[in-house]
């Protein structure tokens, strides 16, 4: 049976680091290297608005000459976001990840922001999706 999202949630937790629109971008990468993630979602009166990146850093402030102290994640901040339920698998998310070249999806219930999924998640739970398959099998041809 292939792990859902809930389950995934369950095992690693649901803090969901976040800024909103107004947050000036150093304040924003700082954040992100205090808590050693490589994103952080955008919210305005609680509602999800966009999703900033270290790639959004890089092409965007960077190598346009912006300065990361004087710009706002507004700005630069990806405002459409792929998003994922609960209730949807592993094997899902990753074809959404694929698909659109993307590495984090925040997860949302009923409209409400309930954790995100990173591509390592994703592909942590799928492997280990897969070796409890492969020892199943093993049992099942070995007879035990």
């Amino acid at each position: 049976m292939a792990t859902t999202v809930k389950q995934l949630l369950d095992l690693k937790g649901r803090n969901v680091w976040w800024v909103t629109p107004e947050t000036v971008v150093y304040d924003a990468l700082k954040l992100m290297a205090d808590k050693d993630i490589g994103a952080v979602l955008v919210l305005k009166d609680g509602k999800l608005v966009g999703i900033f990146s270290e790639r959004d850093y890089a092409r965007k402030v960077i190598l346009k000459g912006k300065s990361s102290k004087e710009t706002t994640v507004g700005e630069l901040m990806s405002k459409k976001v792929f998003y994922v339920s609960p209730d949807q698998t592993l094997e899902e998310c990753m074809a959404l990840m694929t698909e659109e070249h993307i590495r984090h999806l925040p997860v949302l219930e009923n409209g409400e922001l309930v954790g995100i999924v990173t591509i390592g998640d994703v592909v942590h739970g799928i492997i280990k999706d897969q070796k409890f398959t492969i020892e199943e099998l093993q049992r099942y041809i070995i007879g035990g």
